[in-house]
């Protein structure tokens, strides 16, 4: 039998990451909830929860030297997954409560939704691109999203071209926005929507992810 993958959700005061560990650990991970830098540098792939304020969860990120970690992980090859606001950190920044600074991984800045009825609650339809390995299986599923702010631009288009792939990223729309539903980046991906909160569709996701580590 081969050993299940291991997984860190990087634990610096992010609420309700509890359902994103059982989530990972249903569809075939070895979990652990924790900052300790071995643990979170050694581990097969790593999960950057987010609940909250932009600014807020940039600044207890920094106080577990989360940016430090990230980039080295990923100057590694080894993997990382953003959720909601743990999605929003990787880009340049926020206008979200004035202006803060992202982790800047990806080029593009996140800003408020524009529609009716904010924030976003609820089951939508996401936009996949061809090629798309977090979404096989379930390309035309509906997917859990709770947030006022996102990030509107492509960060490929905003990307010079190189040796290595550009990002592959899924779309979704509410009230007048169309913005950045996921990111797929070689060991980096990202969703603006909760997996964990969604359902079947979201588990085939996080299935998808935990296969590739």
């Amino acid at each position: 039998m081969s050993q299940r993958p291991t997984v860190v959700v990087l634990d610096y005061g992010s609420g309700n990451v509890r359902s994103a560990c059982r989530a990972l650990s249903r569809v075939g991970a070895e979990v652990e909830l924790t900052a300790t830098p071995e643990k979170v540098l050694q581990a097969d792939g790593m999960l950057l929860p987010g609940v909250g304020a932009f600014a807020a969860v940039m600044q207890q990120l920094r106080a577990v030297d989360a940016p430090r970690l990230i980039d080295m992980r990923l100057a590694g090859g080894r993997p990382v997954l953003g959720i909601c606001v743990g999605e929003q950190v990787l880009f340049e920044g926020s206008a979200e409560k004035g202006d803060c600074e992202g982790l800047g991984q990806w080029p593009g800045r996140v800003s408020l939704l524009k529609a009716p009825v904010v924030p976003h609650m609820g089951w939508t339809h996401v936009e996949v691109p061809q090629g798309s390995h977090l979404f096989a299986g379930v390309e035309d599923q509906r997917f859990y999203f709770v947030h006022s702010y996102a990030a509107m631009c492509d960060p490929a288009q905003l990307m010079s071209k190189g040796p290595t792939a550009l990002p592959l990223t899924t779309w979704a729309e509410h009230g007048s926005s169309r913005f950045v539903a996921a990111v797929e980046n070689g060991p980096l991906c990202g969703t603006q929507f909760h997996p964990e909160k969604s359902g079947e569709a979201g588990l085939t996701l996080l299935e998808n992810w935990v296969k590739m580590l």
